[in-house]
């Protein structure tokens, strides 16, 4: 993330809000904040900010924004199938 400004720190709200009600201590985050090293952001290819990157399990996915549309995250991450109600 570029900073903490206020999306991101939505962005962050919303994602750890998702990841207790789903994955409570079954998961590992790590923030990096890009402005401050910006090297991450050029490994990860990362040309927007905020973005979530989910590595494992494969296939590495990438969201970008304030996390905010609860249902295409949730979906993204794996954590509910269109056939969920």
């Amino acid at each position: 993330m570029a900073g903490i400004n206020p999306k991101s720190r939505r962005a962050i709200e919303n994602l750890m809000e998702i990841l207790e009600e789903n994955l409570k201590d079954q998961y590992e985050l790590e923030i990096i904040d890009i402005y401050q090293q910006p090297i991450f952001a050029k490994e990860g290819q990362i040309v927007a900010a905020p973005t979530l990157i989910k590595e494992l399990p494969p296939p590495l996915r990438r969201f970008v924004g304030d996390l905010s549309n609860k249902e295409k995250l949730l979906l993204g991450l794996e954590l509910k199938s269109k056939n969920d109600e």
